[in-house]
């Protein structure tokens, strides 16, 4: 069984910077891609960046140039870097461990309870 726990989420002002971390556990844990997903208020839930081992990534297009995803698969941690944040990058931010297939991120091996970033203007 793999349990994934992130950390990091808080109240800050809108333009600041935050990094969210996770880390994850389990024997069976046979992921080499990880991911963010995050869930504003009232909204679907939507993927914000994944990154595979070899280095591949993707982004959102709100969060492109603001967010940096990186991972450490040896330690099986996750960082999520957000700067210039925004009120609508409020939600709940949730760490997934998982595989791609070709271009696509499938969030299949994990995910966490998911942290809050809320963002105050």
């Amino acid at each position: 069984q793999v349990r994934v726990v992130e950390s990091g989420g808080g109240l800050v002002q809108n333009g600041e910077s935050l990094t969210l971390s996770c880390g994850v556990s389990g024997s069976a844990f046979m992921a080499n891609a990880a991911g963010w997903y995050r869930q504003p208020p009232g909204k679907q839930r939507e993927l914000v960046a994944a990154i595979h081992v070899g280095g591949r990534t993707n982004y959102a297009n709100s969060v492109k140039d603001r967010f940096t995803i990186s991972m450490d698969i040896a330690k099986r941690m996750s960082y999520l870097q957000m700067h210039t944040l925004k009120a609508d990058d409020t939600a709940r931010y949730y760490c997934t461990w998982g595989t791609f297939s070709g271009a696509d991120y499938y969030p299949n091996l994990g995910w966490g309870q998911g942290t809050q970033v809320t963002v105050s203007s």
